[in-house]
């Protein structure tokens, strides 16, 4: 049954970013629009909405809800590209917030033609733009086994990834993978351990999706850009949807709310610091209301920080 499209942490997510009428906004992850519509519908007319998607199916959904709304922009680029893009408009250092909702959405999830999802038979594509780079069956195809082990344990945390990538490697050398259903069944055959309530294939297809797509490559690009971009006192509000994510968001905005690291034993005054966000809030999770209405809430964190001036 496919599910209806929900954005996660919705209203939390819209009060983190502590909208002012006037200002401008960047949703990097526009997916099919439900934080961007909040976001119009607290600002005034001299308000502005820059949004990022890779995927067209996205920019077709952005022009149709969004297009006829001179505040609203849309580009057709990954979030790395976001400082280029604001520079373009001559924004940088004057966006009053970045939203990034991490991951896949849930019609990318549900459409079989993408190839994200192990319990629908499609195509073994898993790209978030299809026309740009391999798609998974034809890095599977072309990727040492060496190389596959290595993203199957760095992405996907998979702790049998020598057996499984082996178990890909020798399927290619019969012919190409062309489906998900296939990729699945290589997988749970070389699974030795399932997890309860878990599909044995979710930490490989996490994990090959994650590097087809660059995922956490371009996490680290949009984090450190968004310092020059936001202007004192913005916010930068990420939901992640697992731990490599989270990881990464949490080690950035602690770094920069600590401040300039020095050698061991020089004396350091506070300052010499020079900290460049202020943490605004513990993490928040979803509501159990809303992982009951909303299963892919579940593993959803929001972090929020606030550019110092």
């Amino acid at each position: 049954m496919l599910m209806a499209h929900q954005s996660v942490l919705l209203q939390e997510s819209i009060e983190a970013l502590a909208i002012q009428d006037n200002e401008v906004y960047i949703d990097g992850t526009f997916g099919r629009g439900g934080h961007t519509f909040e976001i119009l519908h607290s600002l005034a007319e001299g308000g502005q909405v820059l949004a990022f998607d890779k995927d067209p199916e996205a920019i077709a959904v952005a022009a149709n809800r969004f297009g006829e709304d001179s505040r609203f922009h849309i580009a057709h680029r990954s979030f790395a590209q976001m400082f280029d893009e604001v520079q373009a408009r001559g924004w940088q250092g004057k966006v009053a917030g970045i939203l990034l909702d991490l991951g896949v959405s849930s019609p990318q999830l549900d459409n079989d033609e993408r190839g994200f999802s192990f319990m629908r038979e499609g195509p073994l594509d898993m790209r978030m733009n299809p026309a740009e780079g391999l798609s998974a069956s034809e890095w599977l195809c072309s990727v040492e086994e060496s190389e596959l082990v290595q993203v199957l344990f760095d992405y996907g945390e998979e702790r049998y990834a020598r057996r499984i990538a082996k178990a890909i490697c020798e399927a290619c050398l019969r012919g190409p993978i062309k489906t998900t259903k296939a990729l699945a069944e290589i997988v749970s055959k070389a699974h030795p351990r399932w997890e309860k309530n878990k599909h044995p294939a979710t930490r490989t297809f996490q994990a090959i999706r994650i590097k087809i797509n660059n995922e956490l490559g371009d996490l680290h690009t949009v984090l450190k850009d968004s310092l020059a971009i936001l202007k004192p006192g913005g916010r930068l509000v990420v939901i992640s949807f697992h731990s490599l994510e989270d990881r990464i968001v949490k080690k950035f905005m602690r770094k920069e709310a600590r401040g300039d690291e020095f050698p061991a034993g020089l004396p350091v005054t506070a300052d010499m610091l020079n900290p460049q966000l202020k943490i605004v809030t513990k993490a928040i999770k979803p509501s159990k209301l809303e992982i009951e209405e909303n299963v892919r809430a579940r593993s959803a964190v929001l972090r929020v920080g606030e550019r110092l001036g």
